[in-house]
């Protein structure tokens, strides 16, 4: 993720203390977030099965005493011992080992698609969060401007220049811009706790945004399509894991040898002298063990066969899916960007609109309702800049996301 990061966040103008900001929360996010604490976990499981299928069945062990002592020339059998060890036929257990192993690939990838989904989600929430910070403090910039226009109606009224009536709409609008801001307040503690559950960390930490974002209007990036997704990836180690499943149903269909001993202890026989009397028994056993009726492997095959198809199925799926939302993106961030162009103009008129507004105000002659407009715009166009922004990140994320070839 790293040349992704560093080209937007040159090009776009961000500064580098945000760009280190952000990421310091993203690696804290990786470190200490439960899911993937989760799927590490499963993928040291996945590990061990490896080491797991290289194996041998269990040794089989016997005893067995004689209730009737069977009569040999050479004594009476008392007991008979047994070990027997079966061994699969030549490759299966690296065919297991093989199998377990793509297992733990594609575990290792849901570790890949987490972490880069959780980036996506903390990025995303931290412009969320830099968005309702920057409309509390331009609600807070509005209060003071009305403020000063206060001051100047009231100074107008003395003189007879305007009436009561433009001090109490002033106060008005003072009052509905404090609602709003402690409404935003609320919201702002709302999405801190969003943030710092990402983080895993305590809800009430402060967390720490730029002061200011823009948008580069000459910088044009040109993805156009999805590369090497893990998300796509993963069907691919499925596919593999398929694959080597049916090598290993192919081993498993070969026969199994078997290595045995069995001993049999023999009492002598009393009042009579020979050779041999009395002489225990050993007697070393190989089997074989054939799968003749081997329906089930064939049955096994077809499956890997269909499963196959399923997986090639859901991948062509997903990469629609994930091209969809990439197109989406790519025209919701150029909609934003537009969008941040047209608010900058109107926003300068405003201000112009404003400047003209104080410079009648010296020959006597304001009017606070066009004030209030004025003043009413300005916020709308600034609201409506700092959405364009978080929008332009959020999408730019997404993007992101779908062609960072570089997972940690």
């Amino acid at each position: 993720m790293k040349k992704v990061l560093v080209t937007v966040i040159g090009l776009l103008g961000v500064s580098l203390a945000q760009g280190q900001t952000l990421q310091s929360y993203i690696d804290v996010a990786e470190t200490n977030n439960p899911e993937v604490q989760a799927f590490e976990i499963r993928y040291n499981i996945s590990k061990e099965k490896v080491a797991e299928a290289n194996s041998l069945s269990d040794s089989e062990m016997s005893a067995g005493f004689f209730v009737s002592e069977p009569e040999t020339r050479t004594g009476a059998q008392k007991a008979k011992f047994s070990i027997k060890q079966m061994l699969p036929w030549f490759g299966t257990i690296t065919a297991r080992e093989n199998y377990a192993s793509s297992l733990a690939e594609v575990d290792y990838l849901d570790i890949a698609i987490t972490k880069r989904k959780l980036r996506l989600s903390v990025s995303q929430s931290y412009y969320k969060y830099y968005a309702i910070k920057r409309k509390t403090e331009v609600l807070e910039e509005n209060s003071k401007l009305l403020k000063t226009y206060e001051q100047l109606a009231l100074t107008a009224v003395e003189v007879g220049n305007a009436s009561a009536v433009d001090v109490l709409r002033l106060q008005i609008r003072q009052n509905e811009l404090k609602e709003q801001k402690e409404v935003l307040q609320q919201v702002l503690l709302s999405e801190r706790s969003v943030f710092n559950n990402l983080l895993n960390r305590d809800e009430s930490l402060d967390v720490e945004v730029v002061d200011s974002l823009f948008i580069d209007n000459d910088y044009v990036q040109t993805v156009t399509e999805i590369g090497v997704h893990p998300e796509l990836e993963k069907y691919d180690r499925l596919y593999q894991s398929i694959e080597q499943s049916e090598v290993l149903n192919q081993k498993e269909a070969d026969p199994n040898l078997g290595f045995g001993l069995d001993y049999i202890a023999v009492a002598e026989r009393p009042e009579m002298t020979f050779t041999d009397n009395g002489k225990d028994i050993f007697m070393p056993m190989v089997s074989l063990s054939i799968p003749i009726f081997n329906n089930k492997y064939k049955s096994r095959s077809i499956q890997n066969e269909l499963r196959q198809a399923e997986i090639n199925a859901q991948k062509a799926n997903r990469r629609n899916l994930l091209e969809s939302i990439l197109n989406r993106a790519i025209n919701n961030r150029d909609a934003s960007r537009i969008k941040y162009k047209i608010q900058l103009e109107n926003l300068k008129h405003a201000r112009d609109a404003e400047e003209i507004l104080i410079k009648n105000y010296e020959t006597g002659t304001i009017d606070f309702n066009d004030v209030l407009d004025i003043q009413e715009l300005q916020l709308k166009f600034q609201i409506n800049q700092i959405d364009a922004v978080k929008n332009y990140y959020s999408q730019m994320a997404t993007i992101n996301y779908l062609v960072d070839e570089q997972p940690k």
